[in-house]
């Protein structure tokens, strides 16, 4: 079984034109199996925030030890954050910034991503940073209503391409719990047949 396989259960109420004698109106239950999203909202934010904390301790060793320009120091810290990370998702599923912000990786199958993989979606998150505007508005009693341009930047490319999901740490147990009891299910389904 795989995360991308897991189906969840969702009960939408959508209201009729019509009331009942009390008054109240009348909804009807509509199901639905949708894919269900490990990962978690907000999350560009942080996997930012972490790989800044990444590159610090490396930007901070060329700056000091070796006398590179902060420029410099940067750049050479950018191939170290990469390798380094790539290591430490192999092993642990996790890097220091992802550690800080207790987030993991974790492969379709629900384990820590293999090395290649792993290596892949490291030299793929380059590419991330490329930045997605988007207009939005506001509104105030003193200011009345202001448009303005925001910038996010897209963290889901190397994912997508991965098949590899970032997830909570307090997450895990649920999707192992899944994919394990959907994974029974298929099974039973399969003798059933």
């Amino acid at each position: 079984m795989k995360i991308s396989e897991i189906k969840e259960r969702k009960i939408i109420n959508r209201p009729t034109p019509y009331f009942d004698e009390l008054g109240y109106r009348i909804y009807h239950a509509y199901e639905y199996y949708l894919p269900y999203n490990p990962t978690y909202k907000g999350n560009e934010t942080e996997r930012l925030f972490a790989k800044w904390i990444d590159m610090l301790p490396f930007c901070l060793l060329f700056y000091f030890l070796f006398h590179k320009m902060v420029f410099i120091s940067i750049v050479l810290s950018i191939p170290c954050v990469l390798i380094l990370g790539t290591i430490t998702e192999f092993y642990r599923g996790t890097t220091l910034g992802k550690k800080i912000f207790k987030i993991k990786v974790l492969d379709d199958y629900g384990n820590y991503p293999r090395f290649l993989k792993s290596l892949q979606r490291n030299v793929l998150c380059l590419a991330n940073f490329s930045p997605v505007f988007s207009e939005y508005t506001t509104r105030t009693i003193a200011m009345g209503r202001r448009t303005g341009t925001r910038m996010n930047f897209s963290m889901h490319m190397n994912n997508t391409i991965c098949k590899t999901y970032i997830v909570k740490e307090n997450k895990i147990p649920e999707i192992k719990e899944l994919l394990k009891y959907q994974g029974n299910q298929n099974l039973i389904d399969r003798i059933s047949k």
